[in-house]
């Protein structure tokens, strides 16, 4: 078994998307593959989660008042 990533990231804490984030299909109301949120858009961390199957953590952003998409450390970075 994997032992549990500890989370880099505190809820509340503003950060920036490291990169274009994509729909994978979570967002079903939209194309899979659509931009859901570009590159250097500022959201907040609104919750933290736990990716099952590998134990990583999974941050829910919230960029905007109407979107808000789960991601992983690797996809923000801290506003500075």
């Amino acid at each position: 078994m994997i032992q549990p990533r500890k989370p880099r990231y505190d809820w509340g804490m503003r950060v920036l998307a490291a990169a274009d984030l994509i729909n994978d299909g979570s967002f079903p109301e939209q194309p899979v593959d659509a931009l859901l949120v570009a590159a250097g858009t500022e959201g907040e961390i609104v919750n933290i989660g736990m990716q099952s199957e590998a134990n990583l953590p999974i941050y829910l952003v919230e960029f905007g008042p109407d979107r808000v998409v789960g991601c992983f450390e690797e996809e923000i970075v801290p506003c500075r």
